[in-house]
């Protein structure tokens, strides 16, 4: 800084001025450095961190995902994910939402037991339950889906890539890719851990083409994925009809507890079937009658079933979607 030469001193007001904005420079430069050090500690804090997970029974571990949109910040960590752990390896089921949270599921894994993974299992299509696939490639497990999910994520690819990086930034959807299944399931299949089977069912078209259900034997946990929705409104991607049908079959299967694709898990089986079989019911039958009176799919869905709208959560989000799917299945019934 030059002084005015016409000056031997600066007046008070000027220096005080001159030292306010040495120290607003020196202050901003710290907070530069400070963020620039604190940013990438924060960055892997969140990539690095262990899925808290929740021991259901003994070597039954889960992961209550939240009832929201994917976002960057929740790193699509919406779905019930999780992993049984036997004498031999580990069996993950359901894998998450993005390669970031499939990360952080596989050092929960680490965290509990040094044992590998030697299987993972897709419980369906959707996103949320199957993009944290690739955070297990390493460990070369079989990932083990329905007979249709390869059929299914094919036919899908784009879409879903599409969204994965609308929904949560392309950083994220770079390393978040599909993986298909190399071992799949048509009717039953056992999948044995060491000292612990798992029982896998594949199912006729219901919350989606491709739904398969796991029972841990040994507790009698039972993993219903997308086929039981607590809390969370169920979304049809299937058939409403085909679902209802396979609810009746699921509840004449004996189970300790229930581990539901979304929302909190429950003993009361299968009681807890309860309230997604009353929506359900509420979607078809008022879908029926507005199909008898004639009405459109857009009056269909501002009336069919509203008495449940308070009932779940994401309501306004995929009833209407709900009502269209089921209005175009009901459609061409005799």
């Amino acid at each position: 800084m030059q002084c005015n030469r016409n000056k031997k001193y600066m007046d008070t007001a000027s220096v005080v001025k001159v030292v306010r904005a040495a120290r607003m420079r020196a202050a901003l430069a710290l907070a530069a450095c400070v963020v620039a050090a604190v940013l990438p500690a924060m960055a892997a804090t969140v990539v690095e961190a262990t899925l808290p997970v929740d021991e259901l029974a003994p070597g039954v571990f889960l992961h209550v995902g939240v009832h929201a949109a994917a976002t960057p910040e929740n790193h699509g960590a919406i779905a019930n994910v999780g992993f049984i752990v036997g004498t031999r390896c580990v069996a993950v089921i359901d894998s998450g939402g993005s390669f970031e949270e499939g990360s952080a599921l596989r050092r929960a894994i680490a965290a509990r037991t040094p044992l590998p993974v030697c299987y993972v299992i897709n419980t369906h299509v959707h996103p949320d339950h199957v993009y944290g696939n690739a955070a297990f490639a390493s460990d070369k497990p079989h990932f083990v889906g329905h007979r249709n999910l390869a059929a299914s994520m094919r036919a899908r690819q784009a879409y879903y890539a599409a969204f994965v990086e609308r929904s949560l930034g392309a950083a994220q959807a770079a390393q978040s890719v599909l993986i298909a299944p190399d071992t799949t399931v048509a009717a039953t299949q056992t999948l044995d851990l060491g000292g612990r089977e798992l029982r896998l069912q594949a199912w006729p078209t219901s919350h989606t083409d491709n739904d398969i259900t796991v029972m841990d034997i040994k507790t009698g946990t039972f993993w219903l994925g997308d086929l039981l929705f607590r809390e969370r409104i169920p979304v049809i991607d299937g058939k409403v009809t085909g679902w209802l049908a396979t609810m009746e079959s699921l509840a004449m299967i004996p189970a300790a507890r229930a581990v539901p694709g979304h929302g909190a898990p429950g003993t009361d089986w299968p009681g807890v079937l309860q309230p997604q079989r009353r929506y359900l019911m509420a979607v078809r039958d008022g879908v029926r009658q507005a199909l008898k009176a004639h009405r459109t799919i857009g009056q269909a869905t501002t009336t069919v079933a509203a008495s449940e709208r308070d009932k779940w959560l994401l309501f306004n989000d995929f009833h209407a979607q709900n009502v269209t799917a089921a209005f175009t299945e009901l459609e061409w019934e005799d």
